[in-house]
């Protein structure tokens, strides 16, 4: 039997080859993964995909895996999961990049406040956000990745990656106005 809490447990099941083990591991994370995956990749299909893909290397890669106490696995897991994401928005041309000139960017309003808009709907409006835009303000603001960090993960300027995260924030800080005033 399999112990729910351990994640050290569970890998040696996973190791030692059991089904159940399997199964626990994609009911346990299978919702968090969806989660990142959907705050990168707007379409349904395309981000079953991405999970399907991102669960059959970390399955096939088990034996790769060094155990480095609990959070370490799911640690792992999202690693594989970004750049499955990555490598999809790559192949599928999905990251569109204009560099800006720094020096001719307005310098940016405040940022709006949206501590009182739903969770959902600030989700939804970052996946409306063109692809480019969304992957580089997750990569910064979510997995805070440096820009350093995303133009390595992304073979981008480091300019590319600062101008895009401004052009994120400002028109997602736009829909928050917008949403807002709607209210």
């Amino acid at each position: 039997m399999i112990n729910n809490s351990s994640e050290e447990a569970l890998v040696g099941q996973l190791r030692s080859g059991d089904d159940n083990a399997l199964r626990l591991m994609y009911s346990r994370y299978i919702r968090y993964l969806t989660a990142v995956c959907s705050r990168y990749i707007s379409g349904d299909e395309d981000v079953r995909d991405v999970l399907q893909n991102t669960f059959l290397k970390i399955f096939s890669s088990l034996d790769k895996f060094e155990f480095r106490g609990e959070g370490s696995l799911k640690a792992w897991i999202s690693r594989i999961l970004l750049n499955e994401i990555i490598t999809f928005e790559k192949q599928n041309q999905k990251l569109d990049f204009v560099e800006l000139n720094t020096e001719t960017m307005d310098t940016p309003d405040e940022d709006p406040d949206s501590f009182d808009i739903p969770p959902e709907v600030i989700h939804k409006m970052i996946r409306e956000l063109p692809d480019g835009y969304r992957t580089i303000f997750n990569l910064y603001v979510i997995e805070e990745k440096s820009h350093r960090e995303i133009a390595q993960l992304l073979g981008i300027k480091e300019n590319s990656s600062a101008s895009q995260l401004y052009r994120a924030k400002a028109m997602l800080a736009e829909k928050i106005r917008n949403y807002k005033s709607d209210q």
